[in-house]
Formats: C-alpha cells, sequence, structure tokens
C-alpha cells in the first residue's frame, strides 16, 4: 500500500464463533479434545493479531450455554483446559497491556475456572489495550430473558417505571452493559448460523463466515476478514445517498452513527 493511502479503518469491536474443532480434529484422524486444545492456541494469536490492527475489544464465543448438553467427558475436559489456559497465560496477557473480561452465567463454571477467571480479571483489570472477552457459559436468551427479570424486579419494587424503559435502558442490563456492540461477527467453519450467540448486540453487525475451521485461523485470514469488513457500507437503517451526504457535510457522522 502506497503511503498515500491511507490503510481502512479497523471496527472497534471483532467477536467471533470458534467452531470447527471437533471436525478439524476427526478430519485428521485425532480426537475432539485435540481439536479443542490447537483451537485454544489460536486464541493468543487472534489476540495478538487483533491489537496489533487497532482493535478495541475481542468478544470469543468459548462455551455457550447449550454446550453443558455435551457429554460429562468432553465437558470436564473443557473446563480443565480453561483453567489450564488461565494459568498459562496471564504473564502473556499482562505483557501485551491485554484486559480480560468474561460474560455469562459464571456462576456455573467450576469452583477452579472461576476462580482462575476472577484472579486474571483482576490483576489484568488496569491494563490499557485490547478488551479480551471470554463469552463463557453464555447464551443469548438466558441473557436477555435475565435483563428482562432484573427490569421487572425493579419495576416491581417501585424503582424504575415501566413506561420509561427504552433500549438503552435494557442494554444496561445485559451482561455486556459496558461493552460497545460488535461491528464485526466472524464466524468459522462454514456455518450460516449465529448460535444463540449476542442477538441483541449483533442488530447491526456486519456478518462474513469463513470456510476455514477455527483451528486453521490466523492472521491472514483475520486480514482477509478485515478487508471484507472494510468494503461493507453501513447504513444503519439509512439510505446510501443519506450516509453520503450526511458524511459530506459532517465527517464524523458514520462514526456517529455508529456509536
Amino acid at each position: 500500500m502506497s503511503k498515500d493511502v491511507a490503510a481502512p479503518k479497523p471496527p472497534k469491536h471483532v467477536a467471533i464463533i470458534m467452531d470447527g474443532n471437533g471436525r478439524w480434529a476427526r478430519s485428521r484422524g485425532l480426537s475432539r479434545f485435540d481439536g479443542h486444545k490447537e483451537g485454544a492456541r489460536r486464541v493468543r494469536d487472534v489476540v495478538e493479531a487483533c491489537a496489533k490492527r487497532g482493535v478495541r475489544h475481542l468478544t470469543l464465543f468459548s462455551f455457550s450455554s447449550e454446550n453443558w448438553n455435551r457429554s460429562r467427558e468432553e465437558v470436564n475436559a473443557l473446563m480443565k483446559l480453561f483453567r489450564r489456559y488461565l494459568d498459562s497465560e496471564l504473564e502473556d496477557l499482562t505483557k501485551n497491556n491485554v484486559r480480560l473480561r468474561a460474560v455469562g452465567d459464571l456462576e456455573r463454571l467450576p469452583f477452579t475456572v472461576r476462580e482462575a477467571l476472577d484472579r486474571n480479571m483482576e490483576k489484568t483489570r488496569e491494563n490499557t489495550g485490547i478488551d479480551l472477552v471470554l463469552a463463557i457459559s453464555y447464551g443469548a436468551r438466558e441473557e436477555i430473558v435475565h435483563a428482562a427479570r432484573t427490569l421487572a424486579e425493579k419495576v416491581k419494587s417501585g424503582e424504575l417505571d415501566a413506561a420509561s424503559i427504552n433500549e438503552e435502558m435494557f442494554s444496561n442490563a445485559l451482561w455486556t452493559k459496558d461493552i460497545p456492540d460488535p461491528d464485526l461477527l466472524i464466524r468459522s467453519s462454514g456455518e450460516m448460523r449465529i448460535s444463540n450467540f449476542l442477538l441483541w448486540q449483533l442488530a447491526y453487525s456486519e456478518i462474513v463466515v469463513i470456510p476455514e475451521y477455527w483451528p486453521d485461523f490466523n492472521a491472514t485470514i483475520l486480514d482477509r476478514c478485515l478487508q471484507e469488513y472494510a468494503s461493507r457500507e453501513r447504513r444503519f437503517g439509512l439510505t446510501s445517498e443519506q450516509i453520503q451526504k450526511g458524511s459530506a457535510e459532517d465527517p464524523d457522522l458514520s462514526e456517529s452513527i455508529a456509536s
């Protein structure tokens, strides 16, 4: 790229459905756990790559509420893998100024995993680089029900007037209340569905589906996704003409709409 051509502005928030660990392993005659281990290794790579490209928030769908229904053997293996990842990555997270966060029904996690998660979040709380948000024991419908129940309890207690509830108030009752909505959702393995992930927050996200399984994800594939994102026109319900006219009158219009 020549020096006089500006690089495309990266999305502030990238969310990824990391799919295909089991199929990646099966295609190589390996166990599902081998696929999960290889997938976990990609996390460090994608965090570093996103940080270098100016992404401010990275949310990874790590374990869904539905995943608790898998075999006890696989769930136990995944929980041990989470604990191992949290124990091994703290030094690297700190060195790279990464702040670790988590969303989901965290109370369901085994004590050892929750303790390691809490410890790492506390130790990285003051870091000012990229936010790494792990969606663990997470389901979007469950999150929405939780938010609705929270608001309903406030109405019942007289703390809140039901007529005053709006989108902003509802967003602030979600587990992601202080995290901006994703600009870009990436899903690996070619599956064309959202799988109960950030249903409220993805309302205006750009979606890119790639055929590669998650253990094959790398910086080159990330750049391909970011280039696709940069080629999209994000209209947020407006027409192209309105966007173009508004941008000409106010260069910050597109960003103000997005925020």
